[in-house]
C-alpha cells in the first residue's frame, strides 16, 4: 500500500487551537502520516508519544528558510526525535529567487543544509509554488535548484497543483526530476477557468497518470494539501483520501 500523508497546513485553523487532538482526528480519517507546518509549542517527546499512540507517522516537516539557517541543528534534533525522515523548505523570499545567480547561490546554501541533514540520516527537500517555473537564462528556477545541487543533498517535493497552475503537466516534471522527486503534493484544480483548489478527484487534474508516474520513480509519500474549502475541512480531506486510496 502506498503511503498517504496530510500536509497539516491544510487544517491550520484546527491545529492552531488543538494540535494533538486534531492529529487524532486525522488518524481516525485514515491517513498514514502527517507533514508538519509548525509544532505549536509541543515538545518532540510529547509529539512522538502522541504519534505512536494514534498510529500516525511523521512524513516530513516544512521549515522556513530563516529557521534552517539559524536553527538547523535544533531542527534536525527535533526531526530525529519524532522519527521524521524529511526536512523541507516550503518557499523562498524574493532575494533568493530573483535571478539565475540568486538561484545558484540558493543552491549552494541548500547543498550545505542538505549535506548536514544527510550526516544525520535525514533528507532535505524543497517544495515549489508557481514562482519557481519562471525562467532565467532558459531554465526554470526549479531546474536551477536541481541542476546546481547534489542529488543526495536536495530532493524536490513537487506540488502538482502549482505545476499545472503554471501551465505545465505534472507528469512531465516527474519524468524530468525522476528519483529526485521523493514526495508529491497532491492537490486538485477546479477547471482551466476556475483555478481554485478543490478536493482530489473532483477537479480536472489527471491523478491516475500522476500517481502512476510517481510509482515509476519510487515516490515515497503522496501528500494531500488543501487550501480552499467549500465543505467542512475534515470532510474535505476525507474525500480526498478516499479518492487517492482508490487510484493508488
Amino acid at each position: 500500500m502506498e503511503n498517504i500523508a496530510l500536509q497539516l497546513y491544510s487544517i491550520k485553523e484546527l491545529t492552531s487551537t488543538d494540535f494533538l487532538g486534531t492529529l487524532k482526528k486525522v488518524a481516525e480519517i485514515g491517513y498514514d502520516g502527517v507533514e508538519f507546518a509548525g509544532y505549536f509549542g509541543t515538545s518532540a517527546a510529547e509529539l512522538k508519544k502522541s504519534l505512536d499512540s494514534i498510529g500516525l507517522r511523521a512524513a516530513g516537516s516544512h521549515i522556513g528558510i530563516s529557521d534552517l539557517l539559524l536553527q538547523l541543528d535544533h531542527t534536525i534534533e527535533y526531526s530525529l526525535e519524532i522519527g521524521s525522515p524529511y526536512i523541507i523548505c516550503p518557499g523562498l523570499p524574493e532575494e533568493m529567487r530573483e535571478s539565475a545567480d540568486s538561484y545558484k547561490r540558493t543552491a549552494e546554501t541548500f547543498d550545505r543544509i542538505g549535506e548536514r541533514c544527510k550526516e544525520h540520516g535525514i533528507r532535505f527537500g524543497y517544495h515549489n509554488h508557481g514562482i519557481e517555473f519562471q525562467k532565467f537564462d532558459g531554465f526554470t528556477g526549479l531546474e536551477l535548484l536541481a541542476n546546481h545541487t547534489q542529488p543526495d543533498h536536495l530532493f524536490l517535493e513537487l506540488d502538482t497543483y502549482w505545476a499545472e497552475h503554471a501551465g505545465f503537466r505534472s507528469v512531465d516534471w516527474i519524468e524530468t526530476l525522476k528519483e529526485r522527486c521523493r514526495i508529491l503534493h497532491i492537490k486538485d484544480m477546479k477547471s482551466e477557468q476556475d483555478k481554485r483548489n478543490t478536493e482530489i478527484g473532483s477537479g480536472i487534474m489527471d491523478f491516475q497518470s500522476i500517481t502512476a508516474a510517481g510509482k515509476r520513480y519510487g515516490v515515497e509519500w503522496y501528500t494531500v494539501e488543501q487550501e480552499e474549502y467549500e465543505i467542512p475541512q475534515l470532510e474535505s480531506i476525507g474525500a480526498s483520501l478516499k479518492y487517492l486510496r482508490q487510484i493508488l
